[in-house]
């Protein structure tokens, strides 16, 4: 036998076609989506952050080019989500640091007020420092935190329980 039978002319590789690279980038379509459906999910109840939708329109088969664009949208979009999402939980954060330095000592913190918000929390609760005996508390130094209770008459816009059946 003979190595010349073994040796076999180099094939050409074919160019991927429009198809396999429309299937490829609308599974990263989707899996950009879905990353973004659980963000969205797991900020809950926080809103405001800008997690819309980079598709639009309605139903159509997108071309190789309407896909590189929408991925490119909903990377970008995912993107400025987290970079929102983090800046606020910093916020929270400090927000919460806040309370927490009220508490220890609330004389280095007058007249301070810090909502449920302010820490990413529904209702209508905050914290205040307060003078604890009006002006005479003010003059001698007496302060307190001053926690509410939440929501008496329920405001537009306030998250309560109704546990109602």
């Amino acid at each position: 036998m003979t190595g010349a039978g073994l040796l076999t002319s180099p094939r050409l590789r074919e160019a991927p076609s429009e198809a396999a690279g429309c299937r490829d980038l609308r599974g990263q379509v989707a899996r950009l989506e879905r990353e973004r459906t659980e963000l969205a999910c797991s900020t809950w109840p926080r809103t405001g952050l800008t997690a819309a939708n980079a598709a639009g329109g309605a139903a159509r088969l997108l071309s190789l080019g309407e896909l590189e664009s929408l991925r490119a949208a909903l990377v970008d979009s995912l993107a400025r989500t987290r970079r929102e999402l983090g800046e606020r939980l910093a916020a929270e954060e400090r927000n919460r640091r806040l309370i927490e330095a009220m508490l220890a000592d609330p004389a280095a913190h007058p007249w301070v007020r810090v909502s449920h918000a302010d820490i990413g929390e529904p209702g209508c609760r905050h914290w205040h420092v307060r003078p604890r005996f009006g002006l005479l508390g003010m003059l001698a130094g007496w302060w307190r935190v001053v926690v509410s209770s939440g929501c008496p008459l329920q405001p537009e816009g306030c998250f309560a329980l109704d546990w109602r059946y």
